[in-house]
């Protein structure tokens, strides 16, 4: 993440009374809205697909070692996957 420089944007009397809280120092100031995860990239589709691909390839037989090893995730991952995409299709609902 990049900054940008409080002088560029800022009122100097805002500058100032922020000094007078954090001086020298870099804050985060969130955004007013907050975005729900993976709306700007493709990174949340990507893990729906493939978290549906592990959980019918389960489905067709292949072991939580095997799943771990193609999909380069621990057993515990893979256990967890299957678990949310159970809990998923049984409330009818969208994964991650």
């Amino acid at each position: 993440m990049s900054y940008i420089k409080a002088e560029n944007v800022l009122p100097q009397e805002l500058i100032e009374t922020i000094q007078q809280y954090v001086d020298g120092k870099l804050i985060y100031i969130p955004c007013k809205e907050k975005q729900e995860w993976g709306t700007t990239t493709s990174a949340k589709i990507f893990f729906r697909e493939r978290n549906e691909r592990i959980y019918e390839n389960y489905k067709s037989g292949m072991g939580l070692r095997e799943l771990a090893g193609r999909f380069s995730l621990s057993e515990k991952s893979i256990q967890r996957i299957l678990r949310d995409q159970r809990l998923a299709l049984r409330e009818g609902i969208e994964s991650v």
